[in-house]
């Protein structure tokens, strides 16, 4: 089978596709043949070895996958040869069959395109446990989205729309700004790239707080931190709650006197260790995110699709910051 392979540290440029023996699944694991592998920020910096997990080489990146079950191993049971499926894999994905323990598989339902599925596991999954579980998110509430035309970005202006919110999505370009739009934003700043200067950074805080009006943003989901942090924590409400996804432009240094001004609270939103502790809460929000769909309340958008032997190109297009949605690689 194809499998993209990090041989060495390095960027995407140093990826190779290989062919290579095809896994057998274990106890309590299932093979699937994959269908299609979500492109993910944690993409970027795994084969970097600047990630949470290193795995040893040569390893296949890619951490969401949709497929099909091809086998099953001893003492699995609830799935079936055939069965359609989403999973969250760490590392592996790209390749064109993985093993995958069985309580890590989520079934898709009918109606549901594989390569649209593909894309729902970590954005959604990080956004729904963000929104629900640690920003306590209530209709008619204000939600400010930094980075909003990427795959999590869009997937907060979907779900908090979905829950009754007012939503207002910063964005680095109209381009992206028009892709928020049609994800529901009813605001949008199109604010200028970092690094920022003391009187660009107050400019960047004066458009947060217009949009968000004088309450201020109940919520801030920031996926970008770094030097657009600040600023957004200058628009935040009375006890309001800042979101801490990701940090792709820089850890951020927020000045922490903000906190108490505002009685707000800073809170870190680690979807991957909630999936391992909460499983149960996890599924459950699988379970909503599928409603929703069929619902018609979201739709997760899949700008592009890169075959195996490009995926190099969708890894390299999304650290550079010029995806809007998710960028998938297909195996077929």
């Amino acid at each position: 089978m194809k499998a993209v392979l990090s041989k060495e540290v390095g960027g995407p440029e140093t990826l190779v596709v290989e062919e290579i023996a095809a896994p057998a699944p274990g106890k309590g694991e299932v093979l699937v043949k994959v269908a299609a592998c979500a492109i993910n920020f944690p993409d970027t910096l795994i084969i970097r070895d600047l990630y949470q997990f290193k795995p040893p080489r040569p390893f296949a990146p890619g951490g969401e996958i949709s497929g099909t079950i091809e086998a099953l191993g001893e003492g699995v049971t609830g799935w079936n040869v055939g069965d359609r499926v989403i999973a969250g894999v760490g590392n592996g994905g790209l390749q064109e069959k993985v093993v995958v323990a069985a309580p890590r598989l989520f079934r898709v339902p009918e109606g549901i395109d594989l390569v649209e599925a593909s894309a729902l596991l970590m954005t959604y999954g990080t956004t729904i446990h963000a929104l629900k579980d640690r920003g306590d998110i209530k209709a008619g509430e204000t939600v400010l989205v930094l980075g909003a035309a990427g795959g999590v970005g869009l997937s907060a202006v979907e779900l908090a729309k979905a829950y009754g919110c007012r939503v207002v999505a910063g964005v680095s370009s109209e381009e992206k700004g028009e892709a928020a739009r049609k994800a529901g934003a009813d605001e949008v700043v199109i604010y200028p790239r970092a690094p920022f200067d003391k009187d660009t950074s107050k400019a960047v805080a004066q458009q947060f707080k217009d949009a968000v009006g004088p309450d201020g943003a109940d919520i801030v989901y920031d996926i970008v931190g770094g030097d657009y942090s600040e600023p957004a924590l200058r628009s935040i409400a009375w006890e309001g709650r800042f979101l801490v996804i990701g940090f792709p432009a820089g850890i951020a240094r927020m000045p922490l006197n903000l906190t108490l001004l505002k009685s707000c609270d800073i809170r870190g939103v680690f979807w991957g260790a909630f999936t391992a502790r909460e499983p149960k809460r996890n599924a459950a929000n699988i379970d909503e995110l599928f409603a929703l769909w069929r619902d018609g309340k979201i739709s997760p958008l899949v700008s592009e699709t890169y075959p195996i032997e490009r995926a190099h190109e969708a890894i390299a297009k999304l650290e550079d910051r010029g995806a809007i949605g998710k960028l998938v690689v297909t195996m077929a």
